[in-house]
C-alpha cells in the first residue's frame, strides 16, 4: 500500500522529463500532419494546465498556497523546457515579444527584421527557425491561445475578488484598516521607486513608477488563510488586515490606472495625472450609480431564461462590458472586473425567488471558469521567469533591493495600528504579493516597461514574500496566543 502510494505521488513528476524529451508531444519539427488544425491548441493548453494541476497538488502536499505551487512549476517548466529546446514553452517564454513581433511582420516588416528588433539575439535565431519550420503557424496558435485563456482567468479572479467585497464593508472599515492600507501601499511604493533609482539608474522614471506600484500590492489570501488555520479569524488582527486589504485593493488599481496611464501617455506631466484619477474616479463613480440600473435592465430582459442561465449570462455580460469599458479610458482591464464584482450580488436576481433561496450564488457557477482559467495564467508568468537572467549580478542585487523594500513597506504598516493589536503580525499579514503582484508585474511587461530580467526579479520578490508569510505569521500569533494564555492563568 505504501508504495502504490508512493507511486501516485511520484509517477506525475516522473512523466515530466518524458513529455519535455517528447518533441512530437509537443508538435515539434517531426513532419507529422495534423488533419485538425485545432488539435495542436488543444494539446498545448492542455499541457500547460496539467502541468498546473501537478504544482497545485505539490503546493497542497508541502501545506504551501496553490498559487505558489502554480508559479514555481511555471518556472521549473519554462527552465528545463529551455535547456531541452522544446518549441511551444520556448515561444511562451518570450510573452507578449511574440505578438509584438507577428504585428511588425504584419505591418510590412520580414520576419528576421522583426525578430532581431523584438528580442535579443539568440532568443531571435530560435524563434526564427520555429516559425520558419512546418510548425510555426501552430506554435503562434498555441501561444495566442494560452495568452487569451490566462488574460480571461485574470478578469474572473479579480472579479471574483469584488465579488467577495461588498461596498458597505468597506465603509465599515475602521481607522486602523484606512491607516494600515495608505501606510501599505505608499511606503513599499516609495521604498520601490528608491531601490530602482539606485539600483538601476539607466531605467526610465516609467520603469521605476511601474516597479513601485507592483510592490504596493497585497494578496491577503493566504492570509486569510493562515488566520482560518490558527482558529484567529474572528481576532482584531484578522479584522484589521482583511479590512485594510479592501482598501489596499482599491487604492493598489487606482495606482495601476495612473501609472499606466503615465506609460501610455508618455510623460509624467501633472495635467496626465490629474486627468487619469479624474478617469479613474469617473470610472468607478459611473459604474457604482449606473451599473445597478444595467444589470436591473438586463436581467429583465432574461427573466424567462432559467436562474442558471441568467446569472451565468448576465455575470459574464457584466464583467466582460466593464472590462472593455475600463480599457476604453485607459485603464486596466482588471480595474472593470473588480468594479463589476463589488456592484453584482445574488439579490438582483429577484425575479426567481430571494437570493438566499436560490440553488447558486453567482461565486458558485463562475467559480468553475476561474479554476481553469487561472491556473493558466500563474504558469504562463512561472515559464516567463528566465532563471539565466539571474546570472547577471546587476539582476541579483535589483532582485534583492526590490524584496528588501518590499518587505519593510508591508511590515512597517502594522505600526500604525492602536494599541492592544499584535502589530508584527498585522504587518506580516499585509506582506504577500501573490497573484496580485504578478498581474501586476505581467500588465508592466505587456506595456513593454518591465524587461524580463526585471520580470524575473519582481517574480523572486513575489515567490519569497508569498513563502515566508505563513510561517513568520503563525510564529508572531502563537507567541501572542501564548502570552495571552499566560496573562489569564495569572489573572486566575
Amino acid at each position: 500500500m505504501t508504495g502504490l502510494r508512493a507511486y501516485r505521488w511520484w509517477a506525475p513528476w516522473a512523466m515530466l522529463p518524458a513529455l519535455l524529451a517528447c518533441p512530437a508531444a509537443w508538435g515539434a519539427h517531426n513532419g507529422a500532419v495534423h488533419e485538425d488544425p485545432v488539435a495542436p491548441v488543444i494539446l498545448g493548453v492542455t499541457g500547460i494546465l496539467f502541468f498546473a494541476v501537478l504544482g497545485r497538488f505539490g503546493a497542497r502536499k508541502l501545506g504551501q498556497p496553490s498559487v505558489l505551487g502554480e508559479l514555481i512549476m511555471g518556472v521549473i517548466l519554462g527552465n528545463v523546457a529551455y535547456l531541452y529546446g522544446v518549441d511551444i514553452i520556448l515561444v511562451l517564454r518570450e510573452g507578449t515579444a511574440v505578438f509584438e513581433m507577428v504585428q511588425q511582420v504584419l505591418a510590412g516588416r520580414t520576419l528576421e527584421a522583426a525578430a532581431l528588433a523584438t528580442l535579443d539575439g539568440d532568443a531571435a535565431q530560435r524563434l526564427l527557425a520555429i516559425f520558419q519550420g512546418p510548425h510555426g503557424s501552430q506554435m503562434l496558435a498555441v501561444a495566442q491561445t494560452v495568452d487569451i485563456f490566462s488574460r480571461y482567468g485574470v478578469i474572473f479572479l479579480l472579479f471574483l475578488v469584488g465579488l467577495e467585497t461588498s461596498v458597505q464593508e468597506m465603509r465599515k472599515v475602521g481607522g486602523d484598516s484606512i491607516r494600515v492600507a495608505i501606510v501599505g501601499v505608499a511606503l513599499p511604493f516609495v521604498l520601490g521607486f528608491g531601490a530602482a533609482r539606485l539600483l538601476m539608474p539607466e531605467l526610465s522614471i516609467s520603469v521605476d513608477l511601474f516597479v513601485a506600484a507592483t510592490l504596493g500590492a497585497t494578496s491577503v489570501g493566504i492570509t486569510a488563510r493562515v488566520l482560518q488555520d490558527l482558529g484567529r479569524s474572528q481576532s482584531r488582527e484578522s479584522h484589521i488586515i482583511l479590512g485594510a486589504a479592501v482598501m489596499d485593493d482599491i487604492l493598489g488599481l487606482v495606482m495601476l490606472a495612473i501609472v499606466s496611464g503615465i506609460i501610455v501617455s508618455g510623460g509624467v506631466a501633472l495635467g496626465n495625472v490629474v486627468s487619469i484619477i479624474a478617469l479613474a474616479l469617473l470610472f468607478l463613480v459611473s459604474a457604482l450609480v449606473l451599473g445597478p440600473y444595467f444589470l436591473d435592465f438586463t436581467i429583465n430582459l432574461v427573466r424567462r431564461l432559467d436562474l442558471i442561465e441568467a446569472k451565468m449570462f448576465i455575470s459574464f455580460l457584466f464583467v466582460m462590458v466593464l472590462a472593455w469599458l475600463a480599457n476604453l479610458v485607459g485603464l486596466a482591464t482588471i480595474v472593470g472586473a473588480f468594479t463589476a464584482g463589488l456592484i453584482l450580488h445574488d439579490a438582483y436576481f429577484k425575479h426567481w425567488g430571494r437570493a438566499d433561496e436560490h440553488q447558486f450564488s453567482i461565486k458558485d457557477l463562475i467559480m468553475p471558469l476561474e479554476v481553469i482559467l487561472v491556473p493558466i495564467f500563474f504558469v504562463l508568468m512561472g515559464i516567463q521567469v528566465k532563471l539565466e537572467s539571474f546570472f547577471d549580478w546587476h539582476v541579483v542585487t535589483m532582485a534583492g533591493g526590490l524584496l528588501v523594500a518590499a518587505v519593510i513597506g508591508k511590515i512597517a504598516s502594522g505600526l500604525v495600528t492602536g494599541r492592544g493589536v499584535n502589530k508584527f503580525a498585522v504587518g506580516i499579514g499585509m506582506m504577500p504579493r501573490g497573484e496580485v503582484g504578478l498581474i501586476f508585474a505581467s500588465i508592466g511587461k505587456s506595456l513593454g516597461v518591465i524587461s524580463d530580467a526585471l520580470f524575473s526579479a519582481v517574480v523572486l520578490m513575489v515567490i519569497v514574500t508569498t513563502l515566508a508569510t505563513p510561517p513568520l505569521l503563525k510564529l508572531a500569533l502563537v507567541r501572542q496566543k501564548r502570552d495571552e494564555e499566560v496573562q489569564a492563568r495569572e489573572r486566575g
